[in-house]
């Protein structure tokens, strides 16, 4: 692909929802765009088909190919949810798709080229590592929890965790290619210990955006996950993620600095989530530089079909895929 007039060479890891919306905005403003997936997700559809198949796991990946799509209709088949039928019931359409593809190819690498061209997505979509592997997490008492779906429920009382994958997995040849070449590298937002962390403690990937020459990036989440990063502020997620990189990698952190209402702040703190808060003071002590931005949307997400790509997810509060996008090509061309 001649990549001469396709704008900055933009990487994003992560997976979910985050990444969604980010390359939803993204792919408005450049074209040579990579997603770097985690490959940690073991719930839910993409939990069965890994259990029962011994399949890598679609569904971040899906949603990565979803986001960058360029034909709505395919979109909408790849994200549609089956609501009945004892063996399909919970499944989405892509999942089976990819998994599909990865039976008949025998790699989930050409399974993820094959369904980006189906869907005729702007960029590519490549998964952290082609390693079947399983998220584990170590608290300060001993215990050790395996599986992303079970980590995802743990409390973890202030504690940060040691983090790691099983099997050690290898690094992607093709993600850390991506990194090397890129121009900006964003973490997108996400949970930090389900989705971000399975990406950046892969080995490899904290050398690769060490010596990476591109400015690197972290857009920083909006409210914080109850049990798991209560009170954490922005420099409190930056910090981790270059914990678990092993580097201080960061070269900007982009936070939200308009305040939703208080009804929806409301909303969020009965049930255990608030506001990330900046810590002005400690951001003079840090390596990276800190931009405010506004970042929330300012629609209301109503609900949506077994299609909708974050019928999912609570999303009251959320970034805004333009803004955050424009803000990113604000630091490219700084």
């Amino acid at each position: 692909m001649n990549t001469e007039h396709l704008g900055p060479k933009i990487v994003v890891i992560g997976g979910g929802t985050g990444s969604f919306t980010l390359l939803s905005g993204l792919k408005h403003y450049a074209r040579d765009i990579t997603a770097l997936v985690n490959m940690a997700d073991d719930g839910g559809s993409t939990g069965q088909l890994r259990d029962e198949l011994g399949a890598l796991p679609p569904g971040d990946v899906r949603q990565c190919l979803v986001a960058l799509s360029n034909t709505p209709k395919v979109r909408e088949l790849f994200n549609y949810r089956f609501e009945e039928g004892s063996g399909l019931k919970g499944h989405a359409f892509g999942n089976l798709f990819l998994t599909a593809l990865e039976k008949m190819t025998g790699s989930f690498g050409e399974a993820v080229e094959l369904a980006g061209e189906v869907l005729n997505i702007t960029g590519r979509v490549e998964p952290v590592t082609l390693s079947d592997v399983k998220l584990c997490i170590k608290t300060s008492d001993g215990t050790i929890t395996r599986g992303e779906f079970n980590i995802a429920n743990l409390t973890f009382n202030g504690q940060r965790p040691e983090i790691w994958l099983e099997p050690e997995p290898a690094i992607n040849p093709a993600a850390a290619k991506a990194i090397a070449q890129a121009d900006v590298i964003v973490v997108a937002p996400g949970n930090l210990y389900g989705s971000l962390a399975p990406a950046l403690v892969v080995p490899g990937i904290g050398e690769a955006l060490a010596a990476a020459k591109a400015k690197k990036v972290y857009i920083c989440n909006l409210v914080t996950k109850p049990g798991q990063t209560d009170g954490f502020s922005v420099l409190d997620y930056a910090d981790e993620l270059e914990r678990f990189a092993g580097t201080q990698f960061l070269d900007y952190v982009v936070y939200n600095a308009a305040k939703p209402s208080d009804d929806l702040l409301g909303k969020y703190a009965k049930e255990g989530e608030f506001a990330v808060e900046f810590d002005e003071l400690g951001a003079k002590e840090r390596h990276y530089k800190t931009i405010a931005a506004r970042l929330i949307s300012d629609e209301i997400w109503q609900g949506g079909q077994a299609h909708d790509p974050i019928a999912h997810a609570r999303t009251l509060i959320r970034h805004d895929s333009d803004r955050a996008a424009r803000q990113l090509m604000k630091i490219f061309f700084s």
